[in-house]
C-alpha cells in the first residue's frame, strides 16, 4: 500500500475548489459522487496530477479509503512494474484532449491488479485555463477474462485442427505409398493439404476473425520461391479483411494457379511474371470483390484440350465455396483468372 501523501497548501486549495463545486454545482457533484462509474478529479496545476476528489465507486473499485487517495499522484494507481510506455501514455492523456481514452493496468489496495479503460477531460476556469482534470474509469476485468478464455479456446482449437491436418497428411501419405500411386499424384494431394495448412496459419494469427488479403497472398505464394523472386510477382489492392471461409477457398485457388504457373506458365521460365490485383466494384445485388491473376512473359499459352483437376477445382468446387464465379482465360501472352465473389462487409468500392 502506498504511503499516504502529505498534502501541500496547493493541494488543499484544489480540494477546497472541489468543495466549491459542491456549493456552485451541487447536482453535478452529487451525480459524480453517486454514479456507478468510478471517477476522480486531479489538480492540473500541481506536479504529477494529485488526486483531489474520488467518488465512492472509485473507492469501491480500488479498495482504498478516501484519505489514502487524496493527495496521491494519479500514477500511484499504476500496477507495479508498469513499463515506461504505459506511464508515458497516461501522461499523454493528461496533456491532450483525446476522446478515445487508454487502457491501463491498475493496482488495488490489496495488491491485486486489474485492467481499466480511462478517459480524461480538462476542467477550465473562467479564463479558459485548465485547473483540474476529470478522469473516469471502466473496469475491464470481465472483458479481459473473457478475452483470455476466448484466446485459450482458439489455441486449443488450432492445436486440434493442426493435429487433424497432420493426421490426414500421414494417412494420405501411407495410403498412397502402399498403393504404389505415382509420385506426381502423391505430390499433388500433399501440396494441397499444405496449402490448406498455410491458410489455417494465417487465420490462426488473426484468431480466426478473418485474414488480410495481402497476408493470404504472401502465404500462398511463399512455397513457390516468391521471396527469392519478388520482382516477378506484383500484388496490388487494398489490404482488406476477408472472412475465414473465403480465406481457405482463396488459399486453395492461389495454390492451384501458382502450381500451374510453375509447371507450364510464367514461373516455368526465367522471364515470366505474375500480376495479382483486386478491386471492390458495385453491383445491383451488392458490392463484389474482383480478383485478377494475370501471367505475363511465360511460354505461349493455348487453351487446353481438356480441363485438368486444378481447373475443375477452381471453376467448380471453389466457385461454389466462394459463392461466386471463377473464370479462366488463355490468351497467348499468359493465363488470366478472374475470381468474382461477394465483397466482405465494410469493404468500400475502389
Amino acid at each position: 500500500m502506498p504511503k499516504i501523501a502529505t498534502k501541500s497548501g496547493e493541494q488543499k486549495t484544489a480540494e477546497a475548489e472541489v468543495e466549491g463545486f459542491r456549493a456552485e454545482l451541487g447536482p453535478f457533484v452529487v451525480a459524480a459522487e453517486t454514479t456507478r462509474m468510478p471517477m476522480v478529479f486531479t489538480d492540473a496545476q500541481a506536479p504529477d496530477n494529485p488526486i483531489v476528489f474520488a467518488n465512492d465507486s472509485f473507492l469501491s473499485l480500488t479498495g482504498y479509503d478516501r484519505k489514502e487517495v487524496l493527495g496521491q499522484s494519479f500514477m500511484f494507481l499504476m500496477a507495479t512494474g508498469a513499463d515506461p510506455n504505459a506511464l508515458a501514455g497516461v501522461a499523454a492523456e493528461f496533456e491532450s484532449e483525446s476522446e478515445s481514452g487508454s487502457e491501463i493496468k491498475c493496482r488495488r489496495k490489496d495488491g491485486s491488479e486489474f485492467w481499466a479503460a480511462f478517459f480524461v477531460s480538462p476542467v477550465r476556469n473562467e479564463a479558459g485555463d485548465v485547473v483540474q482534470h476529470f478522469a473516469s474509469f471502466v473496469d475491464l476485468s470481465r472483458h479481459k477474462r473473457e478475452e483470455a478464455e476466448s484466446a485459450m479456446l482458439i489455441d486449443e482449437l488450432n492445436h486440434r485442427v493442426k493435429n487433424t491436418l497432420a493426421t490426414v497428411q500421414s494417412i494420405v501419405w501411407q495410403a498412397l505409398r502402399t498403393a504404389s500411386v505415382p509420385d506426381a499424384v502423391r505430390e499433388a494431394i500433399e501440396s494441397r493439404l499444405f496449402a490448406l495448412s498455410r491458410s489455417h496459419d494465417v487465420l490462426t494469427r488473426e484468431n480466426w476473425k478473418g485474414a488480410r488479403l495481402h497476408d493470404l497472398v504472401n502465404a500462398a505464394m511463399e512455397p513457390f520461391g516468391t521471396d527469392r523472386h519478388a520482382e516477378r510477382v506484383v500484388v496490388t489492392g487494398k489490404n482488406i479483411r476477408i472472412p475465414p471461409k473465403v480465406t481457405l477457398a482463396l488459399g486453395i485457388a492461389l495454390h492451384e494457379l501458382a502450381t500451374n504457373a510453375v509447371k507450364y506458365g510464367a514461373f516455368s521460365n526465367e522471364a515470366g511474371s505474375i500480376r495479382i490485383s483486386w478491386t471492390i466494384e458495385p453491383a445491383p445485388q451488392g458490392n463484389r470483390l474482383i480478383l485478377h491473376w494475370q501471367e505475363i512473359d511465360g511460354p505461349p499459352v493455348t487453351t487446353p484440350a481438356r480441363k485438368g483437376f486444378g481447373s475443375r477445382v477452381l471453376e467448380g468446387g471453389l466457385a461454389h465455396e466462394l459463392e461466386g464465379t471463377v473464370h479462366l482465360d488463355y490468351p497467348a501472352h499468359g493465363v488470366l483468372c478472374t475470381i468474382n465473389l461477394p465483397a466482405p462487409r465494410g469493404a468500400h468500392v475502389g
